[in-house]
């Protein structure tokens, strides 16, 4: 049997310098926080890499032809998406709010996966490195409830409420 090649990896993006800079390319997005160095590959089919410590974010696009500025950089009411609802504070004074996964194993990593308040903009989400961040507060816990096995105070156990049709 044939083993067919793995579909390409590498996602549009836009690589944000501390210094202000930008570059356009293709990064692989498993790579991202796993080494100092990022490879972007430019549109110009060249292969640049980019120490993690100069990066300010990498911002993961629909198209290249667009602005990748955020219109938004907070979110109008209580977001909607599951996770934690975060207001992140750069490095140079820049704030912004997005949404991170709710495990907190990811947010040891290296850097913070976050989707931007915009979700019909041109950023799909976005990668920021940790040094580039001076401050991340949680402002809530977004999605589904969680259930713990425990009952809430105050109910009854669902045995306690049937009727006692076995026992008369």
């Amino acid at each position: 049997m044939k083993s067919r090649n793995p579909a390409s990896t590498h996602k549009k993006v836009a690589v944000v310098l501390l210094d202000g800079d930008s570059l356009k390319g293709y990064v692989n997005p498993q790579t991202l926080g796993h080494s100092d160095l990022v490879d972007v590959l430019t549109l110009d089919g060249e292969r640049q890499q980019v120490r993690l410590g100069d990066m300010k974010c990498v911002y993961f696009l629909r198209e290249f032809q667009k602005s990748f500025e955020l219109e938004r950089k907070a979110f109008l009411s209580r977001p909607k998406l599951d996770g934690l609802w975060v207001r992140l504070r750069f490095s140079d004074g820049d704030e912004m709010e997005g949404i991170v996964s709710n495990d907190l194993l990811g947010l040891l990593d290296t850097g913070v996966q976050l989707t931007p308040p915009d979700l019909h903009g041109n950023v799909l989400h976005m990668f920021i490195p940790r040094s580039a961040l001076a401050e991340m507060r949680v402002l809530g816990v977004v999605g589904a409830a969680r259930r713990s096995g425990q009952p809430e105070r105050g109910t009854r156990p669902a045995a306690a409420e049937q009727s006692n049709l076995f026992t008369e």
